[in-house]
């Protein structure tokens, strides 16, 4: 496992500034939400995703994907009942493949509750039919650039759809696509009625990346959670993908939730008993 953290966390710092610090204090990758870096995706030149990624090369951190992948936008939604908005969504997804791929990740998370929940008049089923047809759309576009989808299921208090890691893989199952697999977060998870580990080693064979955080909203290690039981059965299940810290609370500043998370997670992990 290898520790990246969100870079929305340091709201207000220079891009350079939040890669070097989080490279000085261990981690190794960065996840980006390109909302912090502009209006929409498509308005970052060429120049400018080369900037952005030579500031990380400079540091010695990784960009390893997008999450947060349609927030502040208008006019797509995963589930619409017009075929418009959906070729309009499934090509923006695209755009977004394109950014990951100059910046050198390869991931890309669809969490965006506001713009896949369901729309007045649209069923459950229709929905799933809706965001089936967007993400196959996509996802050819999205592997010629190297990268993959990750459908992360959500808990209801954000989204009516895609709840638990059972509907996320129908979804995985339906879009039938090598690059859509699924993403587990422990905030998400922890509104299922399974227990997080028994979640984990039942889908991390189809699961792609992993965001650590705390239903209170905050970074790992920061509330009730114990992350020595998640990393067991992440280790146990052989994942050896990235792992982002992705609170929602920065108090009482950035600096005390990245390097706090990041401590909590390395004394998880040396907690962990022997292979077997």
């Amino acid at each position: 496992m290898r520790f990246a953290i969100c870079n929305e966390v340091f709201e207000g710092w220079a891009f350079d500034r939040v890669c070097r610090y989080c490279s000085d204090i261990g981690y190794e990758g960065l996840e980006l939400a390109p909302f912090t870096l502009a209006p929409l995706i498509t308005d970052l030149t060429e120049g400018e995703r080369a900037e952005l990624r030579r500031q990380a090369d400079d540091a010695g951190i990784a960009l390893i994907g997008l999450h947060w992948l349609l927030a502040g936008t208008t006019g797509f939604h995963l589930t619409s009942a017009d075929p418009a908005v959906r070729a309009r969504t499934a090509a923006y997804l695209v755009a977004l493949a394109a950014a990951a791929r100059d910046f050198g990740g390869d991931l890309m998370v669809f969490g965006s509750p506001k713009q896949r929940s369901l729309q007045p008049g649209v069923s459950w089923d229709e929905g799933f039919e809706y965001a089936t047809d967007t993400f196959r759309q996509a996802i050819h576009g999205v592997a010629d650039a190297g990268v993959s989808i990750c459908m992360e299921p959500l808990g209801p208090a954000e989204t009516d759809f895609i709840n638990t890691c059972e509907e996320g893989m129908r979804l995985v199952e339906a879009v039938g696509h090598p690059n859509f697999v699924l993403h587990l977060d422990v905030k998400a998870m922890s509104t299922e009625n399974r227990p997080i580990p028994e979640l984990i080693r039942g889908y991390v064979p189809h699961t792609g990346h992993f965001h650590a955080n705390d239903p209170n909203r905050r970074g790992p290690g920061f509330g009730d959670v114990d992350f020595v039981p998640i990393f067991q059965a992440l280790r146990d299940a052989g994942y050896d993908r990235w792992v982002s810290v992705e609170p929602f609370d920065y108090s009482p500043d950035p600096e005390t939730v990245a390097a706090g998370s990041l401590a909590n997670m390395r004394q998880a992990l040396g907690s962990l008993s022997p292979h077997p």
